[in-house]
């Protein structure tokens, strides 16, 4: 049976394990660009042992960022600094992943802990795009709905990021689609109050995610792996569910998607989320079994027993991590220490690994 510490081939990528970072915004861009900042949180996940380590979401276009410090992958300029990310990690034996996203009606906000909802004009506020003028919440703008004309465009920007990417040394392409951002939006009836080929059932409600995933895969290598990000539920009645993820996960399938990322929730303001460990677990487990497609799970994963146990019990063939990671970069290395298994420690840590320094031979007399 795989465990935690087994290798997991994804097209011409192999993971020497199965813990990945999950994307987390670090809210600490300057116009979209990666600094030291990114540089010391990325690699020291590298370093401390995790196969997959995945950048927050990424801009595809200036206006799709979150917060006015969120990371920018709009232009060529902006891979400079990724690129020396990506090189390291993958000098550690792990796989630099980019998670390419558009944050729709929720852009334009205030970073955590510098606020709350749309941002004022006086702080640089920026017009928000969704599939229909419905704001997220009361202290949201109102989205401009999207043309088909701008709907093409996003589409296109995901392509020519996804390129961008892989030819900065990105050996994974994550699209975000969960979450309540952009595409989320458009998977969701709460959101998605179009009439056109693009809002209705969940066929044309999935339209633009198809549309994007053909568009990056057919701007990237066959060898780079792709994953959807999926919130599969809206824990609100008559919202986006898990049967309409898995008729959806079997569909990206077909479109040359190998991994779904199975998360919950962020598009509906008021849902209450049952949130404790593994809590979204489950979701990953029913999308692998009924849609015959490779899952990861997120979502409160702390201990090492339990991402192991997720693993073993084919729950999931990814365990990724986020607060754990926040907590402690060298959770893979601690966790195979734990486990008893096998894991390549940097040699500039040797003399921290499991079983001490290695001894020193007596230097040999003249």
């Amino acid at each position: 049976m795989p465990h935690l510490f087994s290798p997991l081939s994804l097209r011409s990528v192999t993971l020497p394990n199965r813990i990945g970072v999950s994307p987390m915004c670090q809210y600490s861009c300057e116009d979209g660009f990666a600094n030291d900042w990114h540089f010391a949180h990325l690699s020291a996940r590298a370093v401390g042992g995790a196969a997959l380590v995945f950048t927050e979401a990424a801009a595809v276009t200036p206006e799709g960022r979150i917060s006015p410090q969120d990371l920018g992958v709009w232009s060529q300029k902006h891979f400079e600094p990724l690129e020396r990310i990506a090189r390291f990690i993958d000098a550690q034996g792990a796989v630099a992943g980019v998670q390419l996203a558009h944050a729709g009606r929720k852009a334009s906000t205030y970073r955590p802990w510098s606020g709350a909802g749309s941002l004022k004009a006086i702080d640089g506020a920026w017009p928000t795009y969704g599939p229909s003028a419905v704001a997220f919440a009361d202290n949201f703008a109102t989205p401009e709905a999207l043309t088909a004309d701008g709907i093409l465009k996003i589409t296109q920007a995901f392509a020519l990021a996804a390129a961008r990417a892989v030819a900065a040394g990105f050996r994974a392409i994550e699209i975000h689609s969960a979450h309540g951002y952009l595409m989320h939006e458009f998977l969701s009836p709460f959101s998605n109050r179009r009439v056109d080929r693009y809002g209705g059932p969940l066929e044309n409600r999935a339209r633009l995610l198809a549309e994007c995933v053909e568009a990056v895969r057919g701007a990237i290598p066959d060898r780079i792996p792709v994953f959807v990000r999926l919130s599969c539920s809206e824990w609100t009645p008559g919202g986006f569910d898990i049967d309409e993820v898995v008729t959806l996960a079997r569909r990206l399938k077909t479109l040359g998607v190998d991994v779904v990322d199975c998360s919950s929730g962020g598009n509906v303001a008021t849902a209450v989320v049952p949130a404790g460990p593994g809590y979204q677990v489950k979701f990953a487990e029913r999308v692998r079994r009924d849609a015959d497609i490779l899952t990861a799970a997120v979502g409160m994963i702390t201990s090492p027993a339990q991402a192991d146990q997720i693993v073993r019990n084919g729950e999931a063939d990814i365990a990724l991590l986020a607060r754990a990671m926040l907590r402690d970069p060298y959770w893979a290395l601690r966790a195979a220490a734990e486990l008893g298994h096998a894991i390549s420690w940097p040699a500039q840590y040797l003399r921290a690994g499991p079983h001490g320094a290695p001894q020193r031979q007596p230097a040999e007399r003249a």
